[in-house]
């Protein structure tokens, strides 16, 4: 959750956060649309300089020699791995069109959702987003994104049934997958030669390999990456047979839900994590070999090539009782506040055109597009184990609340302050997921 969005403290917060993350440009469940809109706009509204701070993003749907001009806001623009690549397939497009140009917009990904959001929610900001599902959802919900419906035929591409059905809400289309990652557990093939396949083993492996500055394990577990110690939670809650909820009800404190984070305290306390390290430092650490596993998406393959294309890893299913864990679905949408819906639908398109999805998933590496495609040999051959990604999609999940999308944010929030209080001893776990529970319970009416 973030604070109370309709606060004048918290708006002057997100003028703040927007200053200094501004890109360069600028320097499926029934849901109620009207109540969050109105948190969103009315969190825009409360200063008047918000929306003069975000009019300079905002496309003019065009340009003097009829031109659409289109901004493009993604976080995966400034990954320093796929950045570039992804640039330059946009430069493809961008050379193959005569009336519309796409230009990218990075915003770092710790911020990258409250940054969009307020823009779209002032009737400004980008063309094209692309959204993790937390984000998507609030937008969708709020009314800040474009039906698709009528600007794309959904039904003429071989989309991947089980990503995508997550684009749909009560039968109207918001979005199309950008990228579906799975998660799995990444290892270090010099450290590991035979990955674990129990958790019991998992946790042997992790307190044999850790010594001195070399650590067995690494994962998120500071409030300040709220997001992603979401985003690793999840695999602990699910692979023991957990979930966040029902779909009707919530079920934070669920005895399987303790029993799978009580596993990640576990390893917490056995001390074979570099405690503190945030996710950029301890993602160096295992591309230079001082980190044996971590569990990751598939973006992280060609992340961790980048930074040491030396290095020997592999990657295996997580080893946890239930065969169940995280994706990142990241969708592609319109801003509903776009004057240029129709130019921004021709990129999709283009984006779904069968060479344009291969070249894409050939960029974003273990990843999966939204189409089915074909790998290739030659990518076979450099990753055999892109098949292992693949092979996990029937049994992953977006990082949402089912039945409570749009109120993922303030649920996380919730959640990962107590789950911290208790890694912190601050509370045991069952008292703080007791807690989360009530909490959240009370958030979400």
């Amino acid at each position: 959750m973030q604070p109370p969005l309709d606060t004048v403290a918290y708006v002057a917060t997100i003028v703040a956060n927007f200053i200094s993350t501004t890109p360069t440009c600028c320097r499926g469940v029934t849901m109620t649309k009207k109540p969050v809109r109105l948190r969103v706009v009315g969190a825009a509204c409360a200063l008047g300089l918000v929306a003069a701070l975000l009019t300079g993003c905002s496309s003019d749907g065009g340009s003097g020699d009829g031109v659409a001009e289109l901004t493009f806001a993604a976080s995966t623009f400034g990954d320093p791995g796929r950045g570039p690549q992804l640039t330059a397939w946009l430069e493809e497009f961008n050379k193959s069109q005569d009336k519309v140009q796409v230009s990218a917009a990075a915003v770092p990904y710790p911020t990258f959702g409250q940054t969009v959001l307020t823009q779209m929610g002032s009737g400004k900001g980008p063309d094209l987003v692309r959204f993790d599902m937390p984000e998507f959802e609030a937008a969708a919900d709020a009314g800040l994104i474009a039906p698709l419906d009528k600007l794309i035929d959904a039904g003429k591409y071989d989309l991947l049934k089980q990503p995508d059905q997550f684009m749909v809400h009560d039968g109207t289309r918001h979005g199309i997958i950008f990228e579906a990652s799975n998660y799995a557990m990444f290892y270090n093939a010099d450290l590991i030669t035979t990955p674990p396949t129990t958790y019991e083993q998992f946790v042997s492996t992790a307190k044999s390999l850790t010594n001195g500055d070399i650590y067995g394990l690494a994962f998120r577990q500071t409030e300040a990456e709220e997001a992603g110690v979401w985003q690793d939670i999840f695999n602990y809650v699910y692979g023991f047979g957990g979930a966040w909820s029902d779909g009707k009800n919530l079920t934070i404190n669920s005895p399987e839900n303790l029993k799978g984070l009580q596993a990640y305290k576990d390893l917490y306390d056995a001390n074979v994590i570099p405690r503190g390290a945030d996710a950029a430092t301890f993602r160096r650490m295992f591309a230079e070999g001082k980190v044996g596993m971590e569990l990751n998406n598939g973006g992280y393959v060609t992340a961790t090539r980048g930074q040491n294309p030396q290095l020997k890893f592999n990657v295996a299913p997580i080893p946890f009782p239930v065969r169940k864990q995280g994706a990142i679905l990241a969708p592609i949408v319109i801003n509903e506040a776009s004057p240029a819906k129709d130019e921004a639908a021709s990129f999709i398109r283009w984006a779904l055109e069968p060479q344009n999805q291969l070249k894409l998933q050939e960029i974003l590496g273990a990843s999966s597009v939204a189409t089915t495609t074909q790998r290739s040999a030659a990518s076979l051959e450099k990753t055999p184990f892109l098949t292992v990604f693949d092979e996990l999609t029937e049994t992953s999940l977006p990082q949402i609340v089912l039945g409570f999308e749009a109120k993922t944010p303030d649920i996380r929030k919730a959640v990962v302050q107590n789950v911290i209080a208790a890694l912190q001893g601050k509370a045991d776990l069952k008292s703080a997921l007791d807690r989360a529970q009530q909490q959240a319970t009370e958030l979400v009416g």
